[in-house]
């Protein structure tokens, strides 16, 4: 357990959820071991009395999440995003203002997640600290894609506050500069499994180092003698050894079981478009963008994310909506006919899908290159 807190505790500060020494990870084995000694150690403890828990995360986040979620936190007593994470697996964010491991307990029974006012948040795990670093980087996530998404809206209605203004002048100086070239990864096509599997393990890897997917969400699959290599649902992209599944296209095998919840849109993009390899990430900027509309009558405005019927997209990337799963509304039926001829397409709210021929290359660069325009576009629409 002492190795896992250690090795969660430290991918916080290399994700940039947490400044070096911020993060308190606590975890129950035969008794209750922590990272570090802390002041909210003692306090932290009493939530292992309250909760069916064996594992914890306590941190106050790196800049710009916290003064991020400092602002939203002081709006309300719950913090609602609109992304796709938070509409599937977060629900909304609780905030409180007592450090109390009453008042914590009492909202994570309901919640994977707390934010403490002007402290920071506190999630939980009940299998390992890898399910409370995930949680703790989604709510990171979905903050700033509410915090962003919320000040275009504003600047495009003109409803800014000063405060907004000042506080997004402060962080967009922070945000992490994207890198100007992609990596090289391994040259395809694979002829062998080996190497398939060594290039999925490869493309995950990179796609985190590059900051194009938070926590677990994302997926990579590539196309190989019939059969779909994909990464396994709820597998961190950074860590894909052990877990790809070799998912036979003709449904033949029961691999799929465990594979990707979107193993059913990967097939149907493989099948669609004759490339072999599909790279999936959650850049931030990508979904902030996707999840902008200046339609402000639609009648469809509270079920943009799997109704939308127009045609949208940022230059050539089309937009499409579609919710994760294979219901009648899921994106295996929006995403894959929106993929012949693109470079990529963005799921409403939800993330950036990017295609290779042979290998992860091709949609390594494209991932970043969305995003980068992304960014940019997202930069001219406030300001103009």
């Amino acid at each position: 357990m002492q190795k896992l807190i250690d090795k969660y505790a430290a991918k916080m500060v290399e994700a940039g959820l947490a400044e070096p020494g911020a993060p308190v990870v606590g975890g129950l084995d035969a008794e209750l071991r922590w990272n570090r000694d802390a002041p909210e150690c003692a306090e932290l403890a009493r939530l292992f009395e309250h909760l069916n828990i064996n594992s914890l995360v306590y941190a106050e986040p790196a800049e710009p999440y916290r003064s991020i979620i400092d602002y939203l936190a002081a709006q309300d007593d719950h913090v609602q995003p609109n992304d796709s994470e938070t509409r599937t697996f977060m629900h909304d964010l609780p905030v409180i203002d007592d450090f109390s491991a009453a008042s914590m307990a009492a909202e994570l029974k309901r919640h994977k997640s707390v934010i403490i006012r002007n402290r920071g948040i506190v999630t939980w795990g009940t299998v390992s600290p890898e399910q409370a670093f995930v949680f703790f980087s989604s709510a990171c996530f979905a903050c700033f894609v509410k915090f962003f998404s919320d000040y275009l809206y504003a600047a495009k209605q003109g409803t800014l506050t000063a405060k907004q203004t000042r506080l997004f002048e402060s962080v967009a100086d922070q945000l992490y500069p994207l890198p100007e070239t992609p990596p090289t990864l391994m040259r395809g096509p694979f002829t062998n499994e080996t190497d398939v599997y060594n290039a999925v393990i490869e493309a995950g890897r990179k796609t985190v180092e590059y900051r194009l997917v938070d926590s677990f969400f994302g997926n990579v699959s590539y196309l190989h003698d019939n059969t779909l290599y994909i990464s396994q649902t709820g597998s961190s992209l950074d860590e894909l050894e052990g877990c790809v599944d070799p998912c036979v296209l003709d449904g033949s095998s029961c691999a799929g079981i465990t594979a990707s919840s979107e193993l059913t849109a990967h097939r149907e993009i493989v099948l669609g478009t004759g490339r072999q390899a599909i790279l999936h990430g959650h850049p931030k900027f990508s979904v902030t963008l996707s999840m902008y509309c200046d339609k402000y009558g639609c009648d469809r405005r509270d079920r943009c994310h799997t109704r939308c019927a127009d045609y949208r997209a940022i230059d050539d990337v089309p937009i499409v909506p579609g919710e994760v799963g294979t219901g009648p509304h899921g994106l295996c039926h929006t995403l894959p006919p929106a993929m012949e001829g693109n470079r990529g397409v963005i799921v409403y709210g939800h993330g950036l899908f990017t295609t290779g021929q042979d290998d992860f290359n091709e949609a390594f660069s494209s991932l970043l290159s969305i995003e980068r325009l992304c960014r940019q576009r997202y930069f001219e629409l406030v300001g103009g």
